[in-house]
């Protein structure tokens, strides 16, 4: 109940937010873990302070009751090592079965406590501030690692980012997502990385090659030499990489061609980062008969001079917008762009831009940013700095 009860409780999860160690026991009791303090020898120790939880429908309400909780090998003290005499009430007592406490803490600001937040940081500060003029690194802000439980969501720990943003609601247009990735190249594998850390429900790889040493130069991360020895296939790899992350990493260890190209009717959306010009054309003609969104994005590069310059190009494909594609013949389906990048040098920076450019145009299409231009091809142009907008609706 614990990481549950804290996710719906901002109060709570503000406290976890702020690097506390919480836990939640017998659904009533709060406890902040590893809180510093000085003892009557003026040694730091470390203690647990508790308080119980009033609720709403398991939503934590503002605190009624003052009083505190401590469990400690010894007495909490004040600067000079005599009993912190000012919060101290009570001692040793049974508050629940099996919950021995070693003082009872009162401490009550004039207007009360507005949450549980303002209650336990106040705590932890009187209980705290006497053991840093000891160790002034003393502090209960240890920013544990903050697991989920499975049906809470798919990722392995908490999203703080998002909700220390602020941006949970925004955040949560992506959850009903099934994402299909076609192709785990330089920007295949950087689309992963970024669409991983949203909370789509799931993410489908669709690759048949191995990951050799020339792709650890071009995807993201520091693969280790032993990981990739012996060439593992990629979508295993990545796959296996990626799980210590999030749930939901579906592996297809395939091209995509006609025998297995109804799977994509599976998705919700689609990103297409091949550069094998007839498999393009089949899944971007399978995507468009299936009425599902799909972005198609590539490189082109050349050398000018002893310097590389070229364009990252991405063109998106929506059931209420394809004739661009065709009429301006946006998407490439030769057997391969002639140029420098399709001898494998190593750019992940454009990759990696390439990629980012994709997401941002996923999430502006899902309502997670706001779209003013609804353009439908972009291209950067490398040597000139420039990013242009087309086929706008």
């Amino acid at each position: 109940m614990s990481p549950r009860l804290i996710s719906r409780s901002p109060d709570l999860q503000q406290l976890e937010e702020d690097g506390y160690r919480l836990e939640v026991i017998r659904g009533t009791f709060l406890l902040v873990k590893n809180v510093p303090y000085l003892t009557p020898s003026r040694s730091v120790k470390h203690g647990v302070l508790v308080t119980q939880l009033e609720l709403a429908n398991d939503v934590t309400v503002a605190p009624q009751q003052h009083v505190a909780y401590f469990i400690g090998e010894e007495t909490p003290s004040e600067a000079d090592g005599r009993p912190h005499r000012h919060i101290i009430s009570q001692g040793s007592q049974e508050i629940a079965p099996g919950l021995q406490i070693t003082h009872m803490f009162s401490s009550k600001p004039p207007t009360g406590y507005r949450d549980f937040h303002h209650k336990m940081s106040h705590y932890t500060e009187l209980v705290s501030g006497p053991a840093r003029t000891v160790d002034p690194s003393a502090t209960a802000r240890s920013y544990p690692l903050i697991e989920v439980a499975e049906d809470d969501s798919v990722f392995m720990y908490h999203d703080t980012a998002s909700s220390r943003a602020g941006i949970d609601a925004i955040s949560d247009k992506l959850k009903t997502y099934t994402l299909g990735i076609v192709g785990l190249g330089g920007t295949g594998s950087y689309i992963l990385d970024l669409v991983a850390k949203t909370p789509v429900k799931e993410i489908h790889l669709f690759d048949g090659d191995r990951f050799v040493q020339h792709n650890a130069f071009r995807a993201p991360g520091a693969h280790r030499g032993s990981d990739i020895a012996g060439g593992p296939q990629k979508v295993a790899h990545l796959g296996r990489l990626y799980a210590e992350l999030r749930r939901g990493i579906v592996e297809h260890d395939c091209y995509v061609d006609e025998s297995n190209i109804e799977t994509l009717r599976e998705m919700d959306f689609v990103f297409l980062t091949i550069d094998n010009g007839p498999a393009r054309r089949l899944a971007a003609a399978k995507l468009e008969e299936f009425g599902i969104p799909f972005i198609d994005a590539g490189l082109g590069v050349y050398e000018v001079d002893g310097s590389l310059a070229g364009l990252v190009r991405v063109t998106t494909s929506t059931p209420t917008q394809r004739q661009h594609v065709h009429e301006r013949q946006r998407i490439p389906y030769s057997g391969g762009e002639a140029n420098d990048y399709a001898l494998n040098i190593q750019i992940a920076d454009l990759n990696a831009l390439n990629a980012a450019l994709a997401v941002i145009k996923w999430k502006k299409l899902a309502g997670f940013y706001l779209d003013q231009e609804r353009e439908h091809h972009s291209l950067y142009q490398i040597a000139g700095n420039h990013l242009i907008n087309e086929d706008l609706v």
